[in-house]
């Protein structure tokens, strides 16, 4: 992040921050062009970026004309946030809608030009790419829905209250940000999108410990909690300028196809402290594997991909022909695997990587069997972490695992932790989810591993043996079928009641014969 200064104005503080953004949704309420807030969301969204990109812009020039340097702003007059938005009784109602939403508009300063939206995603950066870039790619995937331009000018008088001239504001405005992000992560989870909670998150960043210099990578970063997560545990190791050029320049990439998530994900790491980020915007599923190089490998891959998904058929033939499936979260498995540095490729044990999958990954045969197969031959699969029922709830009830990879050399044994419920507990909920502090005690495992009622693990020959079947009981566990697999469960109670069957036959035969 630039260096920033103390504005004028006084500080924002939490309370007024979050008056300030409530009055703004209250406004938008009003207008007849948004429902509800997957609507709303992502309008204050924009409306933000353009006030927070100002705003940084302002300080980045005051900054260059000290230093006597050249200074290009990333959006030229008229169209910066204090050209049009910052004047109370400046350009609204019909005027406004249409300076923001067609392709040729009356401009503030008089002229005739491209509207606001079309300038924006008409952007194109420096070699090499810069801000310019990223507010294009913004601006192609948003849309002004608001059709009431007064109320418009209305929320943009209340977000124009907001100054992100104060490194402290910015750090409260993050936090009221992603309480937000919250919501709309709870209104999204009807539309089929899980979220995952900020507790395994920061569990997963901490063990896979990224390091200054190497690059991490989530191919499907939705709203960018993974991301933020590892730029923040990679912030506290900077100690000089050249540290922090490093971490800005080249450690943080994501990916991410749907148009709200992605601006959800530039403003979250932009309000963090990146200040370009790379993400990219298309389907990371889109190029056929065999071209995947040593270029475009990283060194962590830490991701929750799609459970359940279907992607067209252009995608699967991107595939080798005996790994393709329907199933997008092992798609994604195969790409994490091909796209993970080799040994002696810029990494001296090569890439690393941590992964939501849904409990059926772990028992599934057939494609799933191969990929799998290829999992343990290829690389060191040397943890699972079986998460408890209800950690992703209230999205959905789908048990679910942590798989944490390199690529050191094959696998010779897994070792499996069962993360338990707190005591007392019987399942999180919305109200009640995950906390960080339960994960002390697994992270405390995770550096001196020893077999306990939690932990065990499992040679590779026995699982190879078993069919690549991941799905391993908890040999020590009080609740055997708390990850049996359906098929096995099913078979285990017919099973059962074949053999309660057989002893009411032998009971009726003992009754008969003593009568």
């Amino acid at each position: 992040m630039p260096r920033v200064k103390n504005s004028k104005q006084p500080l924002t503080s939490v309370q007024q921050l979050g008056s300030l953004v409530k009055s703004a949704r209250d406004i938008m309420r009003k207008d007849k062009g948004l429902n509800g807030d997957l609507d709303r969301l992502p309008m204050l969204t924009w409306i933000m970026f353009l006030k927070f990109l100002d705003d940084m812009e302002s300080i980045r020039e005051q900054e260059a004309v000290l230093s006597g340097k050249r200074f290009r702003p990333a959006i030229e007059p008229p169209y910066r946030w204090r050209d049009w938005a910052s004047k109370e009784d400046g350009i609204t109602g019909d005027e406004l809608i249409a300076f923001v939403n067609n392709d040729e508009a009356m401009r503030p300063d008089g002229k005739r030009g491209p509207g606001l939206f079309s300038y924006l995603r008409s952007l194109q950066g420096a070699n090499g790419g810069d801000r310019r870039d990223v507010v294009a790619t913004v601006f192609k995937g948003t849309v002004n829905r608001m059709i009431n331009g007064y109320l418009l000018r209305d929320v943009i008088n209340k977000i124009n209250g907001i100054h992100f001239t104060s490194s402290d504001e910015i750090h409260t405005l993050g936090h009221l940000y992603e309480s937000m992000l919250k919501e709309m992560r709870d209104a999204a989870g009807d539309s089929g999108e899980f979220y995952t909670p900020r507790a395994v998150v920061r569990f997963m960043v901490d063990a896979l410990d990224p390091r200054l210099g190497e690059t991490v990578l989530d191919p499907a970063c939705g709203t960018g909690g993974f991301i933020v997560e590892a730029f923040n545990h990679l912030e506290k190791q900077c100690k000089t300028v050249k540290d922090r050029e490093l971490l800005q320049t080249g450690s943080i990439r994501g990916g991410e196809a749907k148009n709200l998530p992605y601006l959800l994900a530039q403003m979250n790491l932009l309000l963090h402290g990146l200040e370009s980020p790379q993400i990219d915007p298309g389907n990371a599923l889109r190029f056929p594997l065999k071209e995947i190089g040593d270029k475009d490998r990283v060194d962590i891959i830490i991701t929750n991909p799609p459970f359940g998904g279907e992607e067209e058929k252009g995608i699967l033939s991107n595939f080798p022909p005996e790994k393709q499936t329907a199933e997008t979260a092992l798609l994604f498995l195969q790409l994490i695997m091909r796209k993970l540095k080799r040994p002696g490729y810029g990494s001296e044990y090569g890439g690393r990587a941590g992964v939501v999958v849904p409990n059926g990954t772990l028992f599934g045969d057939g494609v799933c069997a191969r990929i799998k197969e290829e999992l343990l031959k290829d690389f060191n699969l040397h943890t699972i972490i079986r998460l408890p029922n209800g950690v992703f709830a209230p999205y959905t009830g789908i048990p679910t695992n942590l798989l944490f990879f390199d690529r050191s050399g094959p696998t010779k044994e897994v070792w499996y932790y069962e993360h338990p419920l707190p005591e007392g507990r019987k399942n999180y909920t919305k109200t009640q989810p995950i906390q960080f502090d339960e994960f002390k005690p697994l992270l405390s495992w995770w550096k001196n591993r020893k077999k306990s009622e939690q932990a065990w693990k499992v040679p590779v020959k026995s699982i190879i043996e078993n069919g690549f079947n991941l799905d391993i009981k908890n040999p020590n566990s009080k609740q055997g079928f708390e990850h049996m697999p359906p098929e096995r469960l099913v078979e285990d109670i017919v099973k059962k009641e074949e053999r309660i069957l057989e002893i009411m036959a032998e009971i009726r035969q003992v009754l008969k014969k003593g009568i």
